[in-house]
């Protein structure tokens, strides 16, 4: 029966990320952390586990992507090679700062950051009029997408993509090189997810560190190709109006986990 659960959330979340033009963390995360409350699982490595798995298959799901936006000829690989390597430096900074929190803490914070996400999506978007900073600079600001899309399991799309848009890249070439970004922070993330976890005695069977296999293979299975159906039916439907209820779901989740996480963490 979980291995139905993990496929059916994986289709889910594909199929939100598609519909909606977002990274898969940002719902992979909550929607796991629900499953593996539901499923009694220990509370102090849940949020760490729903993180860990959630970055495991952004690896695979980034490579998909990376390749189709490479195809169309989108990445702008000039500025991938100079945010890579403070990308991989800070998703292991990242991960490991995440394993030295509570899962509550864990929870209060991506609260917060779902509440961000919502009103970026509410925002209007466009294309910014400033120039691209030197490009060496380009790598500290990777150290900063790393660490918080390693730190909250999601893909860095959230970050990257307004980054390189506010620089005045075009947002198609934006939205492909975040693509390409999300690969390290996933292998960077996960590894460190993955080698932090390996001695935590309270893991329920199947887990490799923090990344739980019976999810990471469930959604793998079923977030791709149920991706595609959410991206086709996108094109159907009023894009405003989908930003708008997303960004509505987004919220109540954000303000729930505050909600739930604020008092056991601030004391």
């Amino acid at each position: 029966m979980d291995y139905i659960l993990y496929l059916i959330a994986g289709a889910f979340a594909g199929f939100l990320s598609g519909l909606f033009g977002l990274g898969g963390g940002i719902i992979i995360v909550p929607v796991l952390i629900f499953l593996f409350t539901a499923n009694g699982l220990p509370p102090e490595v849940i949020t760490h586990l729903a993180i860990g798995t959630s970055l495991a298959t952004i690896v695979i799901t980034s490579i998909a992507s990376m390749l189709t936006h490479h195809q169309n000829l989108s990445v702008r690989w000039d500025l991938f090679r100079w945010l890579a390597p403070g990308i991989l430096l800070g998703s292991v900074l990242g991960g490991l700062l995440a394993t030295s929190m509570s899962g509550q803490t864990l929870q209060l914070f991506f609260g917060l950051l779902m509440i961000v996400v919502a009103a970026q999506l509410l925002a209007a978007a466009g294309t910014g009029t400033g120039s691209m900073p030197r490009k060496p600079y380009l790598s500290f600001a990777g150290v900063f997408i790393g660490t918080v899309s390693s730190l909250f399991g999601i893909g860095g799309g959230t970050l990257t993509t307004p980054l390189l848009t506010a620089f005045g890249t075009k947002i198609l070439q934006a939205i492909a090189t975040s693509a390409a970004c999300g690969l390290p922070i996933a292998v960077a993330g996960g590894a460190t997810y993955l080698f932090s976890g390996l001695g935590v005695d309270v893991l329920p069977a199947g887990s490799l560190g923090y990344i739980f296999i019976p999810a990471w293979l469930g959604i793998v299975l079923t977030s791709m190709p149920s991706a595609r159906y959410g991206a086709l039916l996108a094109r159907r439907l009023n894009a405003r109006r989908l930003k708008q209820l997303f960004a509505g779901i987004i919220l109540i989740l954000g303000v729930r986990f505050i909600w739930l996480n604020a008092v056991i963490t601030l004391g």
